[in-house]
């Protein structure tokens, strides 16, 4: 992307020497994030004495948050405030956030009494407790979803060749990661061991470095200017639809407002599409609709064809997003569930260290980041060898529901495993169980790898597809039905706890293991939703024959 033009004699901004300061901003941020996200869990149990699967519904919608408000702070960076801006107020707010959850773990009356051990009345904590509390969270997860796409964003701003634009995004990606994994494995085992304040002081201390290290870096940013959101440019198309829906529509090319071409290029007019028919209202030109010298009078009442059929794109392709939706649900759900199962195992590794629960989410990113290197090196050039042709995203993406729905059988049968056992130990309530927690790896690694395939698919098959002036959001779309997932999964394990008897407070005493099967049976109708979906879909902007030549990872 090309940056703004510079004062004549005023010095180039952008390029590499951009890079060191935004990766150091994405390893500060994430490791602040991955201290006490990866944790909460176990700490509102912990400190706070909210029951468990209460605590996993807390954290589904912390997850949902942070997965969600990308897309905000993206229509905000694009259309308003601009990168930088947004960047820095997110990183403020996430610093007061994680600043005001320190003072919960250190000041005694922010917190309720601890249980005393072996008491099964414990105090909960008060409105004034919850309402810090919460609010704390809050702001975290703003903070946190403000900057992780958004800063992103602006590091392909300061390079005009694509080639360096793919080169960050990979080293952006990466450094999000690997921060998030020390911080699982380095600041919960604090946690867990030595103090909560300590590991969240840490945290403050991971994202005020980040903060300073991004503001000081600001002198040599290419700082682009806000334009129009491309969302809003489809809600004009709605919006003028609806407003012209009583007028005919013309089969006359004329009647359509057309695209402006460059000077020196050859116009030519096209007329609009079958499908969605209704929508072509917004580009039929009508009276009143254009200015004297030919411009758009107003963008609510007159859209070009273009954008028309951007939104047309979309909605053919949001068929395949809501699959998305599905696929990650079962595992938001797995995800706070398997805190709350290995809570309640054996998780001694020798006879003194125990690893901290939160720590077993490492399993997951570490198979994705092994994986990922696999497919990419060995699968793919194997696949292209055996059969001649690239494996296309959706292929991807269907491997990936397969793993999702195995993992989602494993863990029900790993949890039946567990649940025999503490019934044969007559273990009931919450109770550690002489098992131990390595039977969950099976679970994790596999959803880990099935996340190698669908994740990137995703990815690649929104950035291929979508209009070009969608184009930087296809990532954001991945996040948004992420978000959404963890939301459905709050929703779902709320009705299976008032319908069933399968979630109590003490899993041993529930049958966990049915919910499991339960996700099993989501996970596989709708991975037999997406072959149809598969079945039916079109590629729009991306020939068949190109896209065989093609890698499916855009970087």
């Amino acid at each position: 992307m090309a940056g703004e033009p510079q004062p004549s004699g005023a010095p180039t901004k952008g390029g590499w020497i951009t890079f060191p300061f935004l990766i150091a901003t994405m390893a500060g941020l994430a490791v602040a994030s991955g201290g006490w996200v990866s944790n909460i869990i176990v700490y509102l149990i912990n400190e706070f004495n909210i029951k468990s699967v209460d605590a996993a519904q807390i954290a589904n919608i912390i997850n949902g948050c942070v997965s969600m408000f990308p897309i905000l702070g993206a229509i905000l960076a694009d259309s308003f405030f601009g990168s930088f801006t947004i960047i820095s107020a997110s990183s403020l707010i996430s610093l007061a956030g994680i600043v005001l959850l320190t003072l919960t773990a250190v000041i005694d009356s922010l917190k309720p009494a601890p249980c005393e051990n072996g008491s099964t009345l414990c105090m909960g904590p008060s409105k004034t407790q919850l309402g810090i509390l919460y609010t704390s969270l809050a702001l975290s997860s703003i903070g946190v979803a403000g900057t992780r796409f958004t800063l992103a964003t602006m590091g392909a701003d300061q390079f005009d060749n694509p080639k360096h634009q793919g080169v960050f995004f990979n080293w952006h990606f990466f450094t999000m990661y690997a921060g998030t994994v020390v911080s699982m494995v380095g600041f919960v085992y604090m946690e867990d061991n030595v103090g909560w304040g300590l590991g969240y002081g840490l945290c403050v201390a991971a994202n005020l470095i980040g903060l300073a290290i991004f503001v000081a870096g600001k002198r040599y940013y290419r700082l682009m200017k806000p334009q129009s959101s491309p969302f809003t440019r489809l809600a004009y198309v709605i919006v003028a639809a609806l407003r012209k829906r009583k007028v005919l529509l013309s089969s006359k090319s004329e009647d359509y407002w057309q695209e402006t071409q460059a000077e020196g290029t050859k116009f030519v007019r096209t007329t609009p599409t079958n499908s969605f028919k209704f929508l072509d209202h917004a580009a039929l030109i009508i009276h009143g609709d254009t200015n004297s010298d030919g411009s758009i009078k107003k963008q609510w009442n007159l859209c070009t064809l273009q954008q028309v059929e951007d939104l047309k794109t979309l909605f053919r392709i949001s068929p395949l997003w809501s699959t998305g939706i599905l696929l990650s649900t079962p595992i938001a759900i797995q995800i706070s569930l398997t805190v709350l199962q290995v809570l309640a195992m054996d998780r001694h590794l020798g006879p003194t260290f125990q690893i901290p629960a939160g720590t077993m989410m490492v399993f997951v990113m570490l198979s994705s980041s092994i994986s990922l290197a696999i497919i990419d090196r060995f699968l793919l050039p194997t696949f292209q060898k055996l059969t001649g042709t690239s494996a296309t995203p959706l292929q991807l993406i269907g491997v990936g529901h397969a793993l999702n729905v195995l993992s989602m059988a494993i863990s029900a049968l790993v949890e039946s495993k567990r649940l025999e056992t503490a019934r044969s130990y007559n273990l009931n309530g919450n109770s550690i169980v002489p098992l131990s927690v390595f039977w969950m790896v099976p679970q994790l690694v596999t959803v880990g790898v099935g996340e190698a395939f669908h994740l990137p698919g995703n990815v690649s098959l929104y950035y291929q597809e979508f209009p070009k002036s969608l184009k930087s959001t296809a990532a954001a779309m991945v996040s948004m039905y992420i978000g959404i997932a963890f939301y459905l999964g709050t929703a779902i394990i709320d009705f299976l706890q008032k319908t069933t008897r399968w979630l109590p407070n003490g899993i041993n005493d529930g049958r966990m293991n049915n919910v499991y099967w339960v996700l099993t049976l989501i996970a596989l109708i709708n991975f037999g939703y997406y072959l149809i979906c598969t079945w039916l879909y079109e590629y729009q902007n991306v020939e068949r024959k190109e896209l065989s030549k093609s890698s499916p990872y855009p970087c």
